[in-house]
């Protein structure tokens, strides 16, 4: 009997010894990632945010704003915004993000956040080659060069916007923090974001139902009238 018996005692205290190093390891891996990496992994989040969550939507709003505008400053004006936020700066900060990515995390590109990741720096490069590619207006490869650029600035958005997602996501694994602050503030910006992009659309159509000025009413019929007088008394100026 103890011949059988002391074996099994044996290899089951061996079992129950390795799996109680296993979780000390882990605990262990949490902690050291908590003291060497999580600036890194901090600050590599943060600059992805600002490119892809704050100045790629900065962006695209002002272009959009830009479209109601005929000439003047504050055409240009909207005109830099978008250049400056979304050719310039979202570029040099999510390259940044990348190189920390590749100096200091372990690029296996095991999981969805890594792959999409690197997908989002091509595409990225990929529409600032065209915006600096931009033909002139009234040109024959205007069009295609217009749907090419609105195409791959969508897609930058959208892709950004989920990968900032797996993102978290790969934070909480790597670290087993809460991350449900950071989801909600992400959420609640990226909605309010969305109301603006879509409400620019109807703002004109609101102030065109009529307008209260002092004790006067002024009807569409009124305010079309009166924008056509100004476009005629500005027709000589040029853009």
């Amino acid at each position: 009997m103890n011949i059988i018996v002391l074996p099994l005692v044996s290899s089951s205290s061996q079992q129950h010894v390795k799996s109680i190093d296993s979780i000390a390891d882990k605990k262990d891996s949490i902690h050291k990632v908590s003291h060497k990496l999580m600036f890194e992994i901090r600050l590599h989040g943060f600059l992805l945010w600002a490119s892809m969550g704050f100045l790629m939507p900065v962006g695209i709003l002002a272009i959009r704003m830009s479209n109601r505008q005929e000439c003047g400053t504050r055409l240009k004006i909207l005109f830099y915004v978008h250049v400056v936020s979304q050719q310039i700066l979202s570029l040099l900060i999510s390259t940044a993000g990348a190189v920390m990515s590749v100096k200091n995390f372990n690029n296996s590109f095991n999981n969805h956040h890594q792959r999409l990741g690197l997908a989002l720096y091509g595409i990225i490069w990929l529409q600032a080659l065209t915006g600096v590619l931009r033909p002139c207006r009234g040109s024959k490869g205007r069009s295609g060069w217009f749907f090419a650029h609105w195409l791959l600035g969508t897609a930058i958005s959208i892709l950004g916007i989920i990968n900032i997602y797996t993102g978290l996501r790969a934070y909480h694994e790597k670290t087993s923090r809460s991350i449900k602050p950071w989801t909600i503030v992400l959420t609640a910006e990226i909605s309010l974001i969305a109301f603006v992009y879509l409400f620019q659309d109807k703002w004109l159509y609101i102030q065109k139902q009529g307008l209260i000025l002092g004790d006067e009413s002024v009807t569409p019929k009124q305010q079309d009238s009166s924008s056509t007088e100004k476009q005629k008394e500005s027709s000589s100026e040029k853009c």
